[in-house]
């Protein structure tokens, strides 16, 4: 089946010469248009995690590969496909404020797509449309309408952009850390809203976070992501409660415990240089303690190890997984 989108072995390199800098490397992804997915892709800072959300929005193109919408080469829509494509892929970005003029009151934000899709045939259905949505994502419309963005709390504002997605029915949204710049007693409940729109309209998500618990509680599937390359994928309770790459172990024990006699293992972990790359191979080598030669030959491709796909030679006696394969897990070769 042609996936709804799909990245075949992307890589984005910004900059020329001495001075270029590989964003992300060799990136497979798919989602399936049939069945609702949650996929988290996670990561430090630099990792490549908005590179990849950009490449599928159709905000950047790719050095190399390609990212197709519907077995179209994105770049290549016109018309119709095109329109279609910005109607069923949405956006939910990192900053509540700035996807807002702060000249137009809020209703302008969900009033403009209704008019530019059509999906209303008067004022009163465009209001009735609004207010189901607001209501979706746990908004009275009363508390927000006629009001200007500056005027609303940073959750509110979040989830009126989940409102706005929401009033076009997509298929996927992209959603580059949502909850980071919003008040930790509001996270839950922005988390709650897009589970509620998978749950309830069969929508599926890229959930792009740096947060290895917030990727538990709402995705089915994690990506890591290392310097631009993938370093395991799979379901995420494997991924995270059994770690099996070098740098996916150090994300795990960077999360604090709750309790304050626990010693914190992310303190001293991997103290060595943390900005080294390796130039020829495995990225995460110079900061590996369990790196051998090979690490620094070649990288290393993904191999299948209980559930998971891992990029480390430490996994070499494991077959090693094709794109095909992996779906909508990830791929990186």
């Amino acid at each position: 089946m042609t996936p709804l989108i799909e990245a075949d072995r992307v890589t984005k390199v910004f900059g020329t010469g001495d001075s270029a800098t590989v964003a992300l490397e060799n990136f497979s992804f798919s989602v399936d248009p049939d069945a609702p997915s949650i996929t988290a892709v996670a990561g430090e800072s630099g990792s490549g995690k908005s590179t990849a959300a950009r490449l599928l929005l159709g905000f950047e193109r790719p050095t190399a590969g390609a990212v197709r919408y519907r077995g179209q080469d994105l770049h290549s829509l016109s018309g119709r496909d095109r329109r279609e494509f910005r109607r069923e892929v949405q956006a939910i970005f990192q900053d509540p404020f700035g996807v807002y003029n702060p000249f137009y009151r809020v209703d302008h934000l969900l009033s403009t797509p209704i008019s530019t899709f059509g999906l209303a045939k008067g004022k009163r259905e465009s209001s009735a449309l609004i207010e189901t949505a607001l209501g979706t994502v746990g908004l009275n419309p009363s508390d927000v309408l006629g009001r200007f963005p500056h005027q609303l709390s940073g959750g509110q504002r979040q989830r009126i952009t989940i409102a706005r997605a929401l009033l076009l029915r997509p298929r996927l949204i992209i959603a580059d850390e949502p909850v980071s710049m919003v008040d930790a007693s509001l996270r839950a409940t922005i988390l709650e809203s897009l589970l509620t729109l998978y749950r309830d309209f069969g929508i599926s998500f890229v959930y792009i976070t740096h947060d290895l618990t917030t990727a538990y509680q709402i995705a089915q599937d994690l990506i890591v992501l290392y310097r631009g390359s993938v370093a395991e994928s799979g379901p995420v309770a494997t991924v995270v409660k059994e770690p099996q790459h070098p740098y996916t172990q150090l994300l795990v024990r960077s999360i604090p415990s709750p309790d304050p006699d626990q010693p914190w293992e992310a303190e001293n972990a991997f103290d060595d240089q943390p900005e080294a790359v390796a130039a020829h191979g495995c990225r995460f080598a110079p900061r590996c303690p369990h790196a051998m030669p090979i690490c620094r030959d070649a990288p290393p491709p993904l191999y299948a190890s209980r559930g998971s796909a891992v990029a480390c030679y430490l996994y070499r006696d494991q077959p090693v997984v094709a794109d095909a394969a992996l779906g909508s897990a990830t791929a990186a070769k």
